[in-house]
């Protein structure tokens, strides 16, 4: 796992919203075959910050909500799956 602030050029240049948690990038876990580059969850922790305006507990719960999140993608799970476990 990766702790930046926030999203980097590269990332926005690719898609990603400047306000984004986090991300999962790379293959699933079940996924065979030679791969070039590890799996890897990136938390965006200022970000995480401003969507919990600032509460240090909410924080807390949010970083763990968002890394079980990602955690889900690396085992396959869509973002369906994810709500239905109250991961949104």
């Amino acid at each position: 796992m990766t702790l930046e602030r926030i999203p980097n050029a590269e990332l926005l240049e690719e898609g990603i919203e400047a306000d984004t948690l986090g991300i999962f990038t790379g293959a699933e876990f079940a996924e065979k075959g030679h791969i070039p580059m590890p799996s890897q969850i990136i938390l965006f922790l200022e970000n995480l910050w401003d969507y919990v305006e600032s509460d240090e507990n909410a924080f807390r719960e949010e970083v763990r909500t968002t890394f079980l999140h990602e955690l889900g993608h690396y085992f396959g799970l869509e973002e369906e799956d994810l709500c239905e476990r109250g991961l949104e």
